[in-house]
């Protein structure tokens, strides 16, 4: 039985990636900083539910001890995120947006990674087939946002671009560190959820395709790239 950890995962993209992978047979852990809504979430679609931060070390440090004790883990998909959003849903722009909401949606999106892959190493090291899958964005590609004919180049924002390009690192740098692992980033869409004011104009059971896709790759399946639906795409 595949041990999964999703973060952020009681509603949104997670909360059907949960849903998708266990249909697949995947036992889930449902990571929410709310435990009421997580476990909600967790009822309602038969995942045990974890609560979990991804800002807080103590928080991080608590649910692996937790999961470890359980019996391990084996996939981990850090999909916990934050836009930064003005009061009529636009996004600040570079005439407008600020160092703290930089550093907030870096705390997320970049250091919650890095703080969740330290803990759970550990675990997904003694896992015969560990794969992390680290939810991006199509917006993390400077190859499209440099690309005035790509549909992606009329985005104005900073933060949240910048933050999933800094996601896309990691991921290239931690999988060649870490050559046991299966780490890659993946693009789900323009999926229409809270973090966008739901404004997508895609279902999140199309935004989860790729990281239910990814999340079940085994041990001859790619690392270090980055991902959507129709392949990989170009940092």
């Amino acid at each position: 039985m595949t041990t999964t950890l999703i973060t952020g995962a009681n509603k949104g993209i997670g909360h059907e990636t949960a849903r998708q992978l266990i249909a697949a047979g995947h036992t889930v852990y449902i990571g929410a900083r709310d435990a009421e809504r997580g476990r909600r979430a967790a009822e309602e679609l038969g995942a045990r539910f974890v609560q979990l931060d991804v800002t807080d070390d103590a928080s991080v440090e608590a649910a692996a001890q937790r999961i470890e004790a359980d019996g391990g883990l084996d996939v981990l998909v850090n999909n916990a995120g934050i836009e930064s959003r003005n009061a009529d849903n636009s996004v600040p722009t570079a005439r407008t947006v600020t160092a703290d909401q930089m550093r907030n949606t870096f705390e997320t999106n970049v250091f919650g990674v890095v703080r969740v892959l330290h803990a759970f190493l550990p675990l997904l090291e003694r896992s015969a087939a560990p794969v992390v899958v680290n939810v991006s964005s199509g917006l993390a590609s400077l190859t499209a946002l440099s690309d005035p004919d790509h549909p992606a180049h009329f985005y104005p924002g900073i933060a949240y671009p910048t933050s999933k390009t800094a996601v896309n690192m990691l991921t290239v740098q931690f999988a060649k560190a870490l050559p046991a692992l299966r780490i890659n980033s993946v693009e789900p869409g323009f999926t229409k959820t809270d973090l966008n004011g739901n404004t997508g104009t895609q279902t999140v059971e199309q935004g989860a395709e790729i990281i239910v896709r990814m999340a079940q790759i085994g041990p001859d399946g790619p690392t270090g790239g980055y991902f959507d639906v129709n392949g990989r795409l170009a940092w």
